[in-house]
């Protein structure tokens, strides 16, 4: 089991300084963290690490590749559970994704439904944003299936964060080849599931996983707070079985890249060597 870095380590800077900072950390993996389609100031102007779900996908794997760093996933979180608008991420931009990653030859597109943004979403039962969700994967599943690409849902929603909810998206799809599961574990913790439980009952579904653990402290919040970009302390030392979650999926059949999403420096290094103590590479 391989270990790399999210592509976010300092605000206000380009993606191809968070490749050099990674590759500077000694890390040899990495994921495009965020993107967008079409333009963006930020980029252009030198001050957000996003790629353009409309870049030359040759491009893109060059920068990795100058940094001699291989790209692990492409990460297209959305907003699935909202009604459809130009403003929201949603299944358009997933499909771009896809096409971005078959033209990198990276394996894996990540997206989620997220924690609904609308008074109408908040609404949904459990049926009908299954039932919303399913309507906008739909197409990108099918795409992905042409393409070779593996779709990942990732524990990131009132849906995706509980065992149940995970089934019942993957069920309701049809149960395809062309579609896995992202573990998260400070998001499926957070969501109110065991991760060790959730590592368990999808090993042969779990193709990638993202790591980070969450204090204590976050314990008053699970169930109530839908996913969390990264971790603020180094894995092992909050209330996550991170070590539980390794034993059970450092044999599963799918996994070689994990990503670690953990904040600062010091806090991600010590996790680096936590996770090689327990075996990783």
């Amino acid at each position: 089991m391989k270990v790399g870095c999210f592509a976010l380590i300092d605000p206000f800077s380009t993606l191809d300084h968070q490749l050099q900072r990674i590759a500077d950390m000694g890390f040899k993996y990495a994921d495009v963290t965020d993107s967008h389609p079409g333009s963006s100031l930020g980029r252009d102007y030198g001050f957000a690490a996003t790629a353009s779900l409309d870049d030359n996908p040759m491009d893109l794997k060059r920068m990795f590749d100058k940094h001699g760093l291989t790209v692990t996933t492409v990460c297209a979180h959305a907003t699935l559970l909202d009604p459809v608008s130009p403003s929201r991420f949603g299944t358009h931009e997933i499909s771009k994704a896809v096409k971005l990653a078959a033209g990198m030859g990276v394996p894996y597109v990540i997206t989620t439904e997220g924690h609904p943004q609308t008074d109408w979403a908040n609404t949904l039962s459990f049926d009908e944003m299954v039932l919303v969700v399913t309507e906008k994967l739909y197409e990108p599943v099918r795409l992905a299936d042409d393409m070779d690409i593996k779709l990942l849902l990732e524990p990131h929603g009132p849906l995706t964060d509980t065992i149940e909810g995970l089934q019942a998206l993957i069920d309701k799809l049809g149960d395809p080849d062309s579609l896995g599961i992202n573990m998260d574990t400070g998001n499926s913790w957070l969501g109110g599931s065991d991760p060790v439980e959730m590592a368990k009952n999808f090993k042969d579904r779990i193709y990638h996983i993202h790591w980070k653990d969450l204090p204590a402290e976050w314990e008053e919040k699970r169930g109530k707070m839908w996913g969390t970009g990264m971790g603020t302390i180094p894995l092992g030392e909050g209330a996550i079985d991170i070590a539980g979650v390794f034993e059970v999926l450092k044999d599963a059949p799918h996994v070689e890249f994990t990503t670690l999403e953990v904040a600062g420096d010091d806090n991600m290094l010590k996790s680096y060597e936590y996770l090689k103590s327990l075996g990783a590479e």
